[in-house]
């Protein structure tokens, strides 16, 4: 492929993770990776509400990594109250398991800055063949796929298994008993499988410019080797 559409093709893949980059940033500072509904039931069953009238005992909870909000209903009215995670839910949290996400989110900003900056000096430098070159587009790419995976597996494993919203709906609350009473991943989260998406993408832009995968590579001079031997 001519060197230029090979810039250009870098270009765009450079541009798509620098975006990637502040994609991840802003979904971080959010509240917006989950969004549900609680049940206060304490009060649902001291009236014994059923139907409609059970809407009167139900608030609402959205929170991301750092600190969300969660509206109080149960009966008299909502009564909004934020919190953060670090440090009021420290304690009642699967702590190691929440700053592992955020540790990982921390990793796939690095890793899409560092494709970023391999894909700008492909674009406009004279790499060589080791991590500079090809190499290192398929790995940094690929390694970035990986964490954005890990980054929403584990994150939902929190929200699911672990029962992260019921453990902040009955934060402080010595009186009455509140549960999960629908619950979904915002659109924080989503962008975090768009970044999956996205060097996805880049890796088919890199394969598009001409580059084959490294491994494949490898396998094609074993053969062209294996060829050459028999000929003498």
């Amino acid at each position: 492929m001519p060197s230029c559409q090979k810039k250009i093709i870098f270009s765009v893949a450079g541009v798509l993770s620098f975006g990637c980059v502040l994609i991840i940033a802003a979904a971080m500072g959010t509240q917006f990776w989950v969004q549900g509904t609680v049940l206060c039931t304490t009060g649902a069953q001291l009236v014994n509400a059923t139907g409609q009238e059970l809407d009167k005992f139900v608030g609402r909870v959205n929170y991301g990594l750092f600190h969300g909000q969660r509206v109080k209903q149960c009966g008299l009215g909502g009564r909004p109250f934020r919190f953060s995670f670090f440090p009021n839910l420290v304690d009642v949290i699967p702590a190691s398991l929440h700053v592992t996400v955020i540790f990982f989110c921390v990793v796939l900003i690095f890793f899409s800055s560092v494709a970023t900056g391999f894909f700008m000096y492909n674009a406009f430098g004279s790499p060589y063949e080791t991590l500079h070159g090809p190499l290192g587009l398929y790995l940094w790419n690929f390694v970035c796929c990986f964490c954005s995976c890990l980054v929403m597996i584990l994150f939902a494993s929190e929200v699911k298994l672990h029962r992260l919203s019921d453990h902040i709906a009955n934060f402080n609350e010595g009186t009455f008993v509140y549960k999960t009473h629908t619950e979904q991943f915002d659109h924080s989260f989503w962008l975090i499988f768009l970044t999956f998406l996205v060097h996805g993408l880049n890796i088919l832009l890199i394969r598009v410019a001409g580059i084959q995968f490294p491994f494949q590579e490898a396998k094609e001079s074993d053969v062209n080797t294996g060829a050459s031997d028999l000929m003498y």
